[in-house]
């Protein structure tokens, strides 16, 4: 079974993660969407929340586990039999920082291959940075984030 880790902080799941999840399920036989929890760094939604959102999002697709970790993707990778990490990429940024990343994990551990999978056109654009904005100044970020996450209901659970 060729099981993948799709890594990231996922602050939140947009439509570019989902796209990107979809296709990598045509090569893997079971994707892992692992977000990323680090301590050290703030978020905007808690990582428990994060995860939340991230299963509403793959809602019934099949091959799909969502979790959290921390610590290095290359261990949870171990941990979990996974031999490949997903990686989307939007942009030739997305691209030298992506590289820079999967090259140091093969140093690591040299068993477990990153795969590239390029977003399509109409997602480039899509991060989560832009969604957060787009959610801290009160727009609608529902043409970012798949259809089946009810936003709201958790930017209610993280008002003061």
């Amino acid at each position: 079974m060729k099981i993948a880790v799709f890594p990231g902080s996922f602050d939140p799941f947009t439509l570019g993660h989902l796209e990107v999840l979809k296709s990598s399920l045509k090569i893997f036989d079971k994707v892992i969407v692992a977000v990323g929890h680090n301590a050290s760094k703030g978020g905007f939604f808690p990582t428990d929340i994060k995860v939340q959102i991230a299963k509403d999002a793959v809602a019934g697709i099949e091959n799909v586990e969502v979790c959290s970790f921390s610590g290095l993707t290359v261990d949870f990778c171990i941990e979990q039999g996974a031999k490949f990490i997903v990686r989307g990429m939007r942009t030739t940024t997305d691209f030298e920082l992506e590289r820079a990343i999967s090259q140091a994990n093969k140093r690591m551990r040299p068993s477990i291959l990153t795969v590239f999978i390029p977003s399509s056109h109409e997602y480039s654009f899509i991060s989560s940075t832009v969604v957060r904005d787009v959610l801290v100044n009160g727009g609608k970020a529902t043409d970012f984030i798949p259809k089946n996450v009810d936003i709201n209901k958790y930017l209610k659970m993280i008002e003061p």
